[in-house]
């Protein structure tokens, strides 16, 4: 779940800076990459959820 949010922040700090500054487009297209690829990632994890559960004691 770290990783998850670790990559949603990343994304969208490239994608600030690739708005921002002038000329560095690009890592805006790279922040929508990393951002499309954390979400395909997180769809996957959440869709087979339950299976790997430990209980904490």
């Amino acid at each position: 779940m770290s990783l998850f949010l670790f990559l949603i922040i990343v994304a969208l700090v490239l994608g600030i800076i690739g708005v921002a500054a002038h000329g560095l487009f690009y890592l805006l297209i790279i922040g929508a990459v990393v951002l499309l690829a954390d979400l395909a990632y997180g769809a996957v994890r959440f869709r087979r959820g339950g299976r790997k559960h430990r209980l904490a004691r």
